[in-house]
């Protein structure tokens, strides 16, 4: 447990991160109307609109508190990452906002709209296969060239607890919460906010939420160590964040440590949660951004009981084409 991220790590993160990230805003999610007769009043549903941020999502968290924590010799020779859409951007933002060079390894696969958007932000991308493998040996070969430090998307403490203090927002914000609901991929956002919310308030309930076509963290926490699925397998799903094959080791530990369960949701779900997330509570999300909310709608009967619900928006960065599909269908 001594390798765990701690509060105070996550505090510290919040003190970095000041004035950068925004704290962002729980959101209510419009209630269904009382059954007719007077039957049992809906449970609240907070949303936490991370698409809010200055990138669109989460990660931008974690990325700063990582850089901004860096020695000036490491922001000298600059950094690197890999990754599919998200963090990458965060990264790109971080390293600008720093002064710093910033290389992004992503696969060719990833959303035109978040390519776009490190490029534009200065960042030098890299294009590889989608395999996590490719991403990450690619990443570790410039770094070895380059001298460039690393930035890992999940697997870092400094990157969980940056994640973490969306977790501090919303206990902050909810003493009340019962049960939180967080989108899971590589675990690092999973990771930071269940230490946070179970360290602050051990009664809340802390659960991850993944695609069924991409349900390797379910199956990880099944068989107590982390478990890979392949690219062909993860790239099903249309969350193209959620694509990564294997949870990182830092955050299994604490997702073993603090995580109360995994539920997962299918494509369809994912689809009709982004309709009523931009229709009803007038909130853009990525597919990815849906699942945590997606739960709550159509899984209620999995989840643990509460009255008062937190769901995590993760990003909000979806391709234009992808968004006016969804949309029209409903």
């Amino acid at each position: 447990m001594s390798d765990l991220v701690s509060p105070p790590d996550i505090e510290r993160a919040a003190e970095r991160i000041a004035g950068v990230a925004l704290r962002t805003p729980l959101v209510p999610f419009p209630r269904d109307p009382a059954p007719a007769g007077g039957g049992a009043e809906e449970p609240s549903l907070f949303v936490k609109a991370e698409s809010l941020q200055p990138i669109g999502a989460f990660k931008i968290r974690g990325a700063y508190s990582a850089i901004a924590s860096l020695e000036p010799r490491e922001r000298e020779r600059g950094v690197v990452t890999h990754s599919s859409g998200n963090h990458a951007q965060a990264v790109a933002y971080a390293a600008r906002a720093l002064g710093i060079r910033a290389v992004l390894v992503m696969p060719h696969t990833a959303p035109g709209v978040k390519v776009d958007a490190c490029i534009a932000l200065g960042a030098e991308v890299v294009h590889v296969e989608p395999t996590s493998q490719a991403r990450v040996e690619t990443a570790r070969k410039l770094q070895a060239a380059h001298g460039f430090t690393m930035i890992p998307p999940y697997d870092d403490a400094r990157v969980i607890a940056g994640q973490g203090t969306a977790g501090l927002e919303i206990v902050q914000d909810r003493p009340d919460v019962d049960v939180v609901l967080v989108p899971v991929s590589g675990g690092g956002l999973l990771a930071g906010i269940a230490t946070a919310v179970k360290e602050l308030r051990p009664e809340a309930k802390v659960i991850g939420v993944e695609p069924e076509l991409a349900a390797d963290a379910r199956e990880s926490m099944a068989a107590g160590r982390p478990v890979a699925w392949t690219a062909e397998e993860t790239a099903r799903t249309v969350a193209d964040a959620l694509r990564v094959q294997q949870v990182g080791d830092l955050p299994f530990a604490h997702m073993r440590a603090y995580v109360d369960g995994i539920v997962t949701v299918t494509e369809d779900e994912i689809r009709r949660t982004m309709r009523r997330l931009a229709r009803e509570a007038r909130l853009i999300a990525e597919p990815a951004g849906a699942v945590a909310t997606a739960a709550y709608l159509h899984h209620r009967a999995e989840l643990p009981e509460g009255r008062t619900y937190v769901s995590i928006l993760s990003g909000g960065n979806v391709d234009p084409a992808l968004l006016l599909e969804v949309l029209e269908r409903g």
